[in-house]
C-alpha cells in the first residue's frame, strides 16, 4: 500500500507586507502554493497554515472540528505577528474564504480576498464532500474496491457533528458580514455551482466595506487558484493587495 506524504504549512518570506493564505475544506496548502510563490516574487510575505486533519484520511479529518481549524488560522495570524509583520491581509478559498471573512470580523486585517465562498452549506452536502475525498484518498493509498467498500461502511457510522458545526460556522459568519469594514475582493468561478455566484453577490451587498469589488472568472470552477484562469486570479489578487493602504 502506498504511503502518502502529508502536506505541510508553508512560509514564504518576502517584504514587510504579509498575507495569510487559507486553503479549502478537504484540501490542503497545495491550493495556495503557487499563489504564495507568486506573491513572494512580488515582495509579499506569505504564510499558509494546514488545518488539523487535512491531508490525512477522512476518518482522521472527522475527529477535528471547525473550532480546531479556526485555531489553526489564529495561530497562523499570530505567527506572522510574532515574526514582526504588523500589516496582514487574508486570502481564502472556499472554507478558507469563510475563515477570511471571520478574520475580517474579529481581527485587524489590511484587506481580505475571498474565492468560491458559499453563504450556506448543509451538513449532508459536506458529508458528501468528505466521502468523495475519502474515496480519492483510499484509491491513492492503493486499496482495492472491496477494502474501500468495507471502510466506507465504517466511515458512514462516524458522527457528522463536526460538519453540523461547520454548517453553523458558515451561517454565523454570514450573519455578521456588516461587521467587515476592511477592503474586500470577492471572486468566484463562472463554471462553479450557481450558488457561488449568488453568494458572491450577497457578500458584496452585506459587507460594511467602503472599498469592495466582485468578479467572476469565465473558465474557473471551484479551486480557482489551480484552474484555467489561475494567472488572471493571481494578477487580480496582486493588484488588489497593491492598492491597499498598508
Amino acid at each position: 500500500m502506498m504511503k502518502i506524504v502529508p502536506p505541510k504549512p508553508f512560509f514564504h518570506k518576502g517584504g514587510e507586507k504579509a498575507v495569510l493564505l487559507l486553503h479549502s475544506f478537504t484540501s490542503n496548502t497545495i491550493d495556495m502554493k503557487k499563489l504564495g510563490k507568486y506573491l513572494q516574487q512580488h515582495n509579499y510575505t506569505c504564510y499558509a497554515p494546514l488545518y488539523r486533519g487535512h491531508g490525512l484520511t477522512a476518518e482522521e479529518l472527522l475527529t477535528f472540528r471547525p473550532t480546531d481549524w479556526w485555531k489553526d488560522v489564529l495561530d497562523g495570524y499570530q505567527l506572522l505577528k510574532d515574526e514582526g509583520y504588523e500589516k496582514i491581509a487574508v486570502v481564502g478559498l472556499s472554507l478558507g474564504g469563510v475563515f477570511a471573512l471571520k478574520a475580517a470580523q474579529e481581527l485587524e486585517v489590511s484587506g481580505v480576498v475571498t474565492m468560491s465562498v458559499p453563504i450556506h452549506r448543509d451538513a449532508s452536502f459536506l458529508q458528501k464532500r468528505v466521502f468523495h475525498y475519502a474515496k480519492s484518498f483510499k484509491q491513492l493509498e492503493g486499496k482495492n474496491e472491496e477494502q474501500i467498500h468495507h471502510e466506507f461502511i465504517q466511515l458512514q457510522q462516524i458522527s457528522i457533528h463536526s460538519l453540523v458545526e461547520f454548517q453553523h460556522l458558515i451561517q454565523k459568519t454570514m450573519d455578521q458580514l456588516a461587521r467587515i469594514t476592511s477592503p474586500i475582493s470577492i471572486l468566484y468561478g463562472a463554471l462553479d455551482e450557481p450558488l457561488y455566484k449568488e453568494s458572491a453577490a450577497v457578500i458584496y451587498q452585506r459587507v460594511g466595506s467602503q472599498q469592495k469589488k466582485v468578479k467572476g472568472y469565465p473558465n474557473s470552477k471551484h479551486l480557482m487558484t489551480l484552474g484555467t484562469d489561475k494567472n488572471d486570479v493571481r494578477k487580480d489578487i496582486l493588484a488588489f493587495l497593491n492598492d491597499l493602504h498598508w
